[in-house]
Formats: structure tokens, sequence, C-alpha cells
């Protein structure tokens, strides 16, 4: 099994159309999709998140990410903490570099994820670029949520009208960042064709 971490707005672009997602076996590594608790803190102490995504309160939604949470030793919570600290003092030490290009520099709930990806062996799915750039400087697996939505596609556990009908709704909430378009005609170019 191999885990993949949802950061807040890869979980935010997908959740409501992909049910069930969280703890779900695809694809031949046998990917699981699962977001932490410090997730689901970051949109309940967000009212702008909360209100441009009400659906996250959803019952169901709720059940699937309490039932599908991945739970840390006493250790391995330390482990993950220290190595937090490690990638917050990075990125402090050099905040400049993480804010050219679109980037924004990855906060305290972003470097969380990405240590516990290191000490869990896991691969993080986020669209943040700034999360990216981190990642690479320490050598952690990384994915676009692009990327992830094409595995989900290449081991059929979704299908080409879903992926548009994701596309549309991230298209009409301007939310299609610039990976995401460019994916669009690469990626995904036997749904949409190649650019023209």
């Amino acid at each position: 099994m191999t885990l993949v971490l949802l950061d807040t707005n890869t979980y935010l672009r997908l959740a409501k159309r992909i049910k069930p997602m969280l703890g779900v076996k695809f694809g031949q590594k046998d990917y699981v999709l699962t977001i932490l608790k410090d997730v689901e803190d970051e949109v309940h102490k967000s009212s702008k998140l909360q209100f441009l995504y009400p659906w996250f309160e959803q019952s169901d939604l709720t059940e699937e990410r309490i039932s599908k949470r991945v739970r840390l030793t006493p250790s391995e919570k330390k482990q993950v903490l220290a190595a937090t600290s490690i990638l917050r003092e990075h990125v402090l030490s050099d905040a400049s570099r993480y804010t050219s290009q679109g980037r924004s520099p990855p906060g305290p709930t972003d470097c969380y994820i990405l240590a516990f990806g290191q000490i869990r062996s896991a691969i993080v799915a986020t669209d943040d670029l700034g999360m990216h750039l981190l990642a690479k400087d320490f050598g952690l697996p990384i994915w676009h949520g692009h990327e992830l939505l094409k595995k989900m596609l290449t081991a059929k556990l979704i299908g080409n009208a879903l992926v548009k009908e994701i596309y549309e709704a991230l298209e009409n909430n301007s939310d299609l960042t610039l990976t995401w378009k460019k994916a669009k005609h690469t990626a995904f170019k036997k749904i949409f064709g190649p650019l023209r």
C-alpha cells in the first residue's frame, strides 16, 4: 500500500465529485488517499473556505474523513514534529525563494503534511508550488492534483466524463491553476484534445 496525503486545496478540488475517495485502493501500487486532521482544522479555521465549500461538512464526507484517518504512534508523532520544525526552519531561512514565480511560502500545516509524508513514506498531493519546491529541496515525493487525477483515471477509478466535470467545475469557480491548465491538453489530451 502507498499512502497519498491530500493537502487542503487538492481535497477541496476533488472530494465533492469523487465518492468514495478516501481509503480506496487503486493502481498497481495500491495507492490509498487520506487527509490529516490538520487539513480539516485548516478548513474549520477559515471562514472563507467554509463559505466557498459549504459541502465540506456533509455528514457522509465527515464520516469518510474520520473513518479513513491515519493515526501516528507516539514515536512517529515526535519524529513528525521534529521533521516539521526542520522544514519550517528551512523555509524561514530563505523565505524570498518561496515567494517567486507565483509561489507562497509553505506554512506550518504544509510543513507538517510534508513531514508526515517523510516519516510515513507517503506521497503528498498538492497544487501549492511552494510545497513542491520544499519537497524538491528534501527529495520528498510529491504530485500535483492533476497527476493524482490522471492516476485515478488510468486505474479506472474514475472515467473521462468525471474528469471533464471536474475541469468544468474548476473553470467555473476560477480555480484552475496554471499546472492544471497545462495538463488539460497534455496529460488529458485524449479527453480534451491537443492544445490548438
